[in-house]
């Protein structure tokens, strides 16, 4: 048996373009350990843009094809096409993470005792109608969670997890979390509020400081407000944190969190030191919603890290066995503490038209778009 199906891919041409297109794809049987599943949801995560636009300038996008099967094609400042030579004239399937229904299995028990079950999938290629995965790949949902509710079981729950793991193994005790009214940053609260963890929320709007005040958040600090550097501080030194994960990656706001992070740490200092503080401060950045560069001002003495930090190296090094203690924990609050909530619901089609583009390309804190590859 033989399955086909439409698939999303972006492709970088040699002549400075960016094209997205729906392409047909054959999955044939699945070897004995191998499922088919038909995604009936797929999460639209930030980490997906960088592959789907690549350094593209959506701003002078155009649409070609017809209705059923868009093409979406932009330009590539000359001066960034070193950035993705190494993927230059390949048609990349995208999308991280997704759900669905297992509608064909191998001959191996592990593969057939899916048949017919709703799992969730991580590896890529999933803003496409099928794929085919590894059964030990496949996370089992519970009874009565349907796609939609586990279709972003991966990428956010895995790293709200992963970042708690990480805060304990490197000996601190609280976190400072930015961009924090996202679904990563709900469901880092609502884990921390679960294991009695203090975090360090860091928002730009009003309103992102309500969804997080909604959900029991204790520590808010806008980062638009005049007082913030006073509110941080404060919410630092009753919280001890002196971790950070960073979503924003460029401008001043990594400094800014080392500043007061020395601020707090000053404030109960025995003696004075021209070097500072011997509190060992971290800010991570993991994810680049703003592109500039990441400016430090060094007044945070020299007792500090900057670093990068992603989930997949993470696992890596966490181990088989850990890996699957969190796989079930998220299994277990899919509609609790690792609840997604979407903006959007959006076909495939609809995923490449212009203006839907421009709307999922903010990258706006709190607006997910989930995408339905069977629609």
């Amino acid at each position: 048996m033989t399955i086909n199906g439409l698939q999303l891919r972006s492709k970088i041409k040699d002549d400075n373009t960016l094209e997205i297109s729906l392409l047909e794809v054959t999955l044939p049987e699945p070897a004995q350990d191998e499922v088919i599943v038909k995604i009936e949801a797929a999460p639209l995560n930030p980490s997906d843009l960088a592959l789907l636009f690549g350094p593209a300038d959506m701003s002078t996008a155009q649409v070609s094809g017809t209705a059923e099967r868009p093409v979406v094609s932009a330009e590539i400042p000359a001066n960034l096409m070193r950035l993705v030579t190494a993927r230059l004239g390949q048609s990349l399937a995208v999308g991280n993470e997704g759900a669905g229904v297992v509608v064909a299995a191998g001959s191996a028990d592990a593969a057939q005792a899916l048949m017919g079950k709703t799992v969730g999938i991580a590896g890529g290629e999933m803003f496409a109608q099928y794929r085919t995965m590894k059964a030990y790949m496949c996370m089992e949902f519970p009874t009565g969670t349907t796609a939609a509710e586990g279709a972003s079981c991966f990428v956010n729950p895995m790293t709200a997890l992963a970042m708690v793991e990480t805060m304990r193994a490197e000996g601190h005790t609280a976190l400072v979390h930015t961009a924090a009214a996202s679904n990563l940053g709900q469901m880092l609260n609502r884990v921390c509020l679960d294991e009695g963890i203090e975090v360090v929320n860091i928002v730009r709007k009003p309103e992102q400081e309500t969804i997080l005040s909604d959900i029991g958040a204790r520590y808010i600090c806008n980062s638009s407000e005049s007082s913030f550097f006073k509110d941080l501080t404060e919410a630092l030194l009753k919280t001890g944190a002196t971790l950070a994960f960073d979503a924003t990656g460029g401008g001043k706001l990594a400094g800014q969190i080392l500043t007061c992070m020395e601020a707090a740490a000053a404030q109960t200092m025995k003696e004075y030191s021209r070097y500072g503080s011997d509190v060992y401060k971290q800010v991570y950045i993991y994810g680049g919603l703003d592109r500039g560069p990441t400016t430090l001002t060094r007044n945070f003495g020299f007792c500090w890290g900057l670093g990068g930090w992603l989930l997949m190296p993470f696992l890596q090094k966490a181990g088989i066995e850990k890996v699957m203690q969190l796989r079930a924990r998220v299994a277990a609050g899919l509609k609790t503490t690792f609840a997604s909530h979407y903006t959007r619901e959006i076909s495939l089609t609809e995923a490449l038209s212009l203006q839907v583009m421009a709307e999922y390309g903010k990258q706006a804190t709190g607006e997910k778009y989930l995408i339905r590859p069977q629609q």
